[in-house]
């Protein structure tokens, strides 16, 4: 069973940043497609950005430019980086892993983000 406990959630107010951090049990730790996700109230969960071991990110649209994803494989770590927060990136923030090759993804408690405007 593979534990991902997320932190670095909060209040901020639009044009300001935060940065989540995403600690991993899953070992071993580079065999790992790791991601953010987001749900904001009334939606539904939504990808935010994932990175392949070898540190390849892939974004959603609404956060280039704007969100950095990062991973530490000698932490067991991953981050988010979120600069120029926008109301609508209010939403609660998982972390997710998924092991190359498989379909089955891991989830973490989710941390909320809340910018105001």
């Amino acid at each position: 069973q593979v534990q991902l406990v997320e932190s670095g959630g909060g209040s901020v107010q639009a044009g300001g940043s935060l940065r989540l951090s995403c600690a991993a049990s899953a070992r071993p730790f580079s065999s790992y497609v790791m991601g953010w996700y987001r749900q904001a109230p009334g939606k539904e969960r939504a990808l935010v950005a994932t990175i392949m071991s070898g540190g390849s990110a892939n974004y959603a649209d609404s956060v280039k430019g704007r969100f950095t994803i990062s991973r530490d494989n000698a932490k067991n770590t991953i981050y988010l980086q979120m600069n120029s927060l926008k109301p609508e990136d209010t939403a609660v923030y998982y972390c997710s892993c998924r092991r190359n090759g498989l379909t089955y993804n891991y989830w973490g408690q989710g941390t909320q983000v809340t910018v105001s405007s």
